[in-house]
């Protein structure tokens, strides 16, 4: 028995493997949003302060999850496009800088470098089709680069990369090292201290198994005050909560990217998904995700034509698989797996697959046999 299976009640006949794109929440989480709902209902803010306790937990939770060195590198923000917003539009630029990302990357980790045109920043993206593309990366990185930015887990192929060797190579170069996590924080042991990364920022939706709208930035200490602001309110601000007074400044945590109210109701339903990542532990769920994706994996080099789109090596690969099968339109064959229940996605071609780590074998297996039966 799947000793996570209460926390995941399904529907029957469910074949959940899109963990990539937005995962269900685990009932703990449900829970939590249906009592704050019902505690709105019946009492409003009068217990606010007690709000508080538990946005605080959260922060605490995330700075566990990414190894901050305090709950003060720790920002609540809306989404991974906004954290890097908050840093593509903070830095200053200036004409002939460079920013280098690789031509894999989800648009969100794209297109806010090259909003930066007008300002005569340059977008190199980098192949990671090779044998080294940490090399690739690196090399990329000339005497104008300011910045490397790059997704730890690639969305459409499930490409995990070193990140301590390009935060390496990023400080011997002087380059800042920006990490969009949201496809590898949930699903393997994160470290921004490890990584030497400046920045990072994932979203809650996926892999963290929490609700869309809130996410995380962590911003290094040392680099706080040099991102210009573009948003302000009272509660960026360092003395919040004192209305009146008139001599304000940014507080100096990472509080000071959260211009207005919190997502208190996100809040409540992220914190609870985190207690169960924590009650299980990082490594165990990076095992399980590792023992399901070996399964697909298996089952899937049984069928004829089939091509993996994702690394076959465990050390470069997170949550994610991907494939296509010779003679079959991927277009048709998702709709196939949908019209039976199977929640996955198309992307970079073909069919991505992304259990979790309480994913049951009846899942996989359930799938494997409608393909092989396609």
């Amino acid at each position: 028995m799947n000793p996570w299976y209460d926390e995941f009640p399904q529907q029957a006949g469910l074949l959940y493997l899109n963990h990539a794109a937005v995962a269900p929440w685990p009932r703990r989480a449900c829970a939590a949003v249906q009592a704050f709902a019902a505690e709105n209902m019946q009492l409003g803010a009068r217990d606010y302060p007690e709000w508080l306790k538990v946005e605080a937990r959260l922060r605490q939770r995330l700075a566990r999850l990414l190894n901050a060195p305090s709950t003060e590198d720790i920002a609540l923000v809306k989404n991974t496009s906004e954290a890097l917003s908050f840093v593509a539009f903070g830095l200053d630029w200036r004409p002939g800088d460079q920013v280098v990302i690789s031509d894999e990357e989800f648009p969100s980790n794209r297109i806010v470098w090259e909003a930066l045109a007008p300002r005569g920043v340059e977008v190199r993206e980098v192949n990671l089709q090779g044998t080294d593309p940490e090399a690739a990366l690196l090399a990329a990185c000339t005497a104008r680069t300011r910045l490397l930015s790059i997704s730890a887990v690639q969305y459409a192929s499930g490409l995990r990369l070193d990140l301590a060797r390009l935060g390496r190579g990023c400080r011997q170069r002087g380059v800042l090292f920006c990490i969009d996590a949201i496809q590898q924080l949930g699903a393997q042991p994160f470290d921004v201290q490890a990584s030497d990364c400046a920045f990072a920022m994932a979203d809650g939706h996926k892999w963290l198994l929490g609700p869309e709208g809130l996410g995380v930035f962590y911003c290094r200490a040392d680099l706080r005050e040099q991102l210009a602001l573009h948003e302000y309110g009272w509660h960026m601000c360092e003395a919040v909560g004192q209305y009146d007074r008139r001599d304000w400044q940014p507080a100096h945590s990472a509080r000071r990217f959260e211009c207005g109210s919190p997502n208190m109701l996100g809040a409540m339903a992220l914190e609870a998904s985190l207690s169960l990542l924590e009650e299980v532990g990082m490594a165990q769920v990076a095992a399980q995700i590792e023992t399901r994706i070996a399964h697909l994996q298996a089952g899937l080099a049984q069928l004829p034509g089939v091509q993996l789109l994702s690394p076959i090596q465990p050390e470069r690969r997170a949550g994610i698989l991907t494939f296509t099968l010779d003679g079959h339109d991927m277009n048709a064959l998702f709709e196939h797996l949908r019209a039976h229940q199977v929640v996955c996605a198309l992307r970079g071609g073909g069919i991505r697959l992304s259990p979790h780590f309480y994913t049951p074998e009846s899942v996989l297996e359930n799938t494997l046999r409608l393909l092989h039966n396609g």
